[in-house]
């Protein structure tokens, strides 16, 4: 086991230990995406009710002109990923820009090597001249330090991953981006957006049953990496939508009354008969509220780039 891995383990069992620890019960959703999480993950992003994925692919395919005249940038520039998963909605981008010549360097930052080692191995495959600096970790460990040469930046933080964060938090991450941009640096941020709830739910409590492993993974990932004994069909998924403050939040419980040992904390958790798990929140935006938030996270709104339905926005931002 690398230092590293130890040091992540520490982690995991410490925000275990205080997550089970507290009334309600929490944990972060940051836990979902181990190699097998993120596997699952494809999955939900190819369900056809997860509409996210396909919304964003269409601002990226017909709109990558558009992005790249309001850069404004005039010679080459990097594009540092924060969370690029397989990078499939970003080579649309990256292929107009490889296409037109220009002078980029890719930098994808992603908890899981795994799906680093793929993202890399596809786009030197299909973009052989892209100069490629994949970086696996934590975003704002293996950025401290990182040299981005002369050349002006472009921050993509999209995929809504910023809907996973409460307000307070969203903020704090936005500023804490905002830290390692340069004046003159760029943010392109995805939000899902307000609609019919429905269709938002539906996204979130999938019939295929995929949303449910992958929340259910959770439990067996403690069981794998720290021991824990958790009977998984002894647990259930809960999403619910709020149409009012665009939030859906999602749990687990409990369907029984039950102990949990886990090994590497020394201790039993004790669940009550329908007792909830907050594990993640999605939240939805207006554009109002997206506009609202670059103001309150220290940047100015840019320009909102929207797919044909507006279910959701690729919103441009940059640092003075």
């Amino acid at each position: 086991m690398t230092v590293a891995t130890d040091n992540l383990l520490c982690t995991f069992a410490k925000d275990v230990l205080e997550g089970l620890s507290r009334k309600p019960k929490k944990l972060s959703s940051k836990y979902f995406y181990d190699d097998t999480g993120s596997g699952i993950f494809q999955e939900i992003m190819e369900m056809p009710e997860y509409y996210l994925t396909d919304c964003e692919l269409e601002i990226l395919q017909q709109q990558s002109g558009a992005l790249h005249y309001a850069l404004q940038y005039q010679e080459g520039f990097n594009i540092i990923e924060l969370g690029a998963g397989d990078g499939a909605k970003t080579k649309e981008f990256l292929s107009y820009l490889v296409r037109q010549k220009v002078d980029i360097t890719y930098v994808p930052v992603d908890i899981s090597v795994k799906a680093l080692e793929i993202l890399e191995q596809d786009l030197s495959k299909e973009m052989r001249s892209l100069d490629i600096h994949p970086l696996a970790g934590d975003y704002f460990e293996v950025l401290e330090g990182y040299d981005f040469g002369n050349k002006p930046a472009l921050f993509l933080f999209l995929g809504s991953n910023i809907g996973n964060y409460e307000q307070p938090e969203a903020i704090g991450l936005l500023k804490m981006i905002r830290n390692y941009m340069r004046s003159g640096d760029q943010l392109l941020i995805g939000f899902d957006l307000k609609k019919n709830p429905f269709t938002i739910l539906n996204a979130y409590n999938d019939p295929h049953g995929i949303t449910y492993r992958f929340n259910m993974n959770l439990l067996a990932r403690m069981n794998r990496e720290l021991g824990a004994n958790f009977a998984i069909e002894q647990f259930d998924f809960y999403p619910f939508y709020d149409p009012r403050s665009g939030e859906v939040r999602s749990h687990l419980f409990s369907k029984i009354d039950q102990e949990v040992w886990i090994d590497s904390l020394g201790q039993y958790f004790h669940f009550q008969k329908n007792e909830l798990i907050y594990t993640e929140l999605s939240k939805k935006y207006g554009l109002e509220e997206i506009e609202h938030l670059a103001k309150q996270s220290g940047f100015v709104h840019k320009e909102h780039f929207l797919d044909s339905r507006n279910y959701f926005s690729d919103s441009l931002w940059v640092k003075e």
